[in-house]
């Protein structure tokens, strides 16, 4: 039973952990294109090796909280997206190379990021 115990306490420990890289690493994807504005909630992230997220919420201009969110999944005939309810669609040319940019950006941003954390810095 102590055993069980410990190893559920572990286990938690390791899920929280993951949980907090990913909210550090969507906070500095979001960062990649310019600093956030205040009251602005921007991330773009790794979900996992098949999937991306960008999502943002803000206050309209009429004090309306507005959110939305862009999924894209990587499959071996493309990369589509999908934003809110709407079905999956292919990246257009310009979307495509906009996307890969992002990731290359976010890739060196966030792995210099946990070098320097890991290096204790």
């Amino acid at each position: 039973m102590l055993n069980r115990t410990r190893e559920q306490k572990q286990a938690r420990r390791r899920a929280d952990i993951q949980r907090a890289l990913l909210h550090y690493e969507a906070r500095l994807g979001g960062e990649l294109f310019g600093p956030v504005p205040k009251g602005v909630r921007r991330e773009f992230f790794c979900l996992d090796p098949h999937t991306w997220v960008w999502h943002e919420e803000w206050n309209d201009a009429q004090g309306r909280h507005r959110v939305m969110t862009t999924r894209y999944d990587v499959r071996p005939t493309g990369i589509v997206k999908s934003q809110g309810d709407s079905v999956y669609q292919s990246l257009s040319d310009e979307e495509l190379r906009n996307f890969y940019a992002a990731i290359q950006l976010y890739s060196r941003k966030v792995g210099t990021e946990l070098q320097r954390i890991a290096q204790g810095a």
